[in-house]
């Protein structure tokens, strides 16, 4: 810095230098990674033996102007297929790995050397995402190891100078935390916290936000009875009043990003961003899912659209705006599990879109619904359901 400030002040004077050098000191340094652009993104899985091309996915993203995407693995045809696109991809590092690499960090190297840095930069990978729910599964033995995993690849991420572009985070399910009603009640379970507080700790340290699979859907599955469907999806209702915060909430996915914030807070991360890594509606699903149809999921996936692309913060946290990545890009038909595992598309097998929610698909397939508006198709009501995260505490509402 010395030779610009030298130069400088030979220009300027001693008071224009003085007075931009107080402007800088004013500036703050931001020295994490940011994965995200926008605030819109979308999950790309791969689970199905029907879907478009990674080359014709790459023309259908650019073509809805989609610059995040996340992909459970690092398939290499995909990593290849987005080069030079310029869209931001997070690459997942499956749990089925994460036993070896928490080993040592040799294995992270390798891994990172064979997935990630060959593509480098031609492929815009910012982040890389270590397992996948895994302090909300019932394998302990993975809770175990999933902080020296995450340790071992931040380390092979900044032994090979690639830190200042790459993210290293996990995304984590709803079942982490006891409850989230009211949002401010919301609590991790106390047989995570010796595994979540050091993961946060040093996800603290890097800079790494906090990834949070949020669905209204689930929650409304789990108890379709009690929770307005309305609130689930956007639309008119009375909503909840958080009474220890006095806010109000007009719709469950703020109160979800809320209750992560609150759980954050409580265990000594206030100061760490939530970002949604998974959040979607299923159109489809078996008679015990309430909900699953193509109205509601339509419906959702409309008005969460309309509400990222505001770029607004929610009730407790309103300065920082939130980020979502949509589950999913494609209908996968070959998940196992419920229907609804399979029709979480906005996109269906073919290229087509599932249903109209302003995007144009790869073939002149149309949706049969038409968007009529913000009005029009969203007089809807019920559903079908299926069993929710056991961590999403049913919210009852009453009108």
């Amino acid at each position: 810095m010395l030779l610009p400030v030298q130069f400088a002040s030979n220009q300027m004077g001693f008071s224009s230098l003085f007075f931009l050098l107080f402007l800088l000191l004013l500036s703050p340094i931001d020295l994490s990674v940011h994965a995200f652009t926008g605030t819109y993104g979308i999950n790309y899985g791969r689970i199905a033996d029907n879907i478009p091309s990674p080359e014709s996915v790459v023309t259908l993203l650019k073509a809805a102007k989609i610059k995040n995407v996340r992909i459970y693995d690092a398939n290499h045809d995909v990593l290849t297929a987005f080069k030079g696109s310029g869209i931001e991809i997070i690459v997942g590092l499956g749990n089925e790995f994460l036993k070896q690499i928490s080993v040592g960090e040799d294995h992270a190297i390798d891994w990172i050397k064979e997935n990630v840095q060959p593509f480098l930069p031609g492929t815009k990978i910012r982040g890389i995402a270590v397992g996948n729910e895994v302090l909300g599964s019932t394998d302990p033995e993975l809770w175990e190891v999933l902080l020296n995993a995450v340790k071992n690849v931040y380390s092979a991420v900044s032994r090979l100078h690639l830190a200042d572009d790459i993210e290293v985070s996990s995304p984590h399910s709803e079942a982490v935390f006891a409850n989230s009603f009211p949002p401010s009640a919301c609590i991790f379970k106390e047989t995570l916290l010796p595994y979540m507080k050091p993961l946060l700790q040093f996800f603290s340290q890097i800079g790494s936000p906090f990834y949070i699979n949020a669905y209204p859907f689930l929650a409304y599955m789990s108890d379709p009875e009690h929770i307005d469907l309305n609130y689930a999806l956007f639309q008119s209702n009375p909503g909840i009043y958080d009474s220890k915060t006095n806010l109000h909430y007009d719709n469950m996915f703020d109160a979800q990003v809320d209750a992560a914030y609150a759980a954050l807070e409580k265990a000594g991360f206030a100061k760490m961003e939530v970002i949604v890594s998974e959040t979607g509606w299923a159109s489809k699903g078996d008679a015990t899912e309430a909900g699953a149809t193509v109205k509601n999921a339509r419906t959702y996936n409309y008005n969460l659209r309309k509400r990222l692309m505001k770029k607004k913060g929610t009730p407790y946290r309103p300065k920082i705006a939130v980020k979502a990545y949509i589950f999913a890009l494609f209908n996968e038909n070959l998940k196992p599990g419920p229907t609804s595992e399979r029709n979480f598309g906005l996109f269906k097998a073919d290229g087509s879109i599932s249903y109209d929610i302003g995007f144009t698909g790869l073939t002149s397939a149309a949706s049969s619904l038409k968007v009529t508006g913000a009005g029009g198709w969203f007089q809807s009501s019920y559903l079908v359901v299926f069993a929710t995260c056991a961590a999403v505490v049913p919210l009852a509402l009453t009108s």
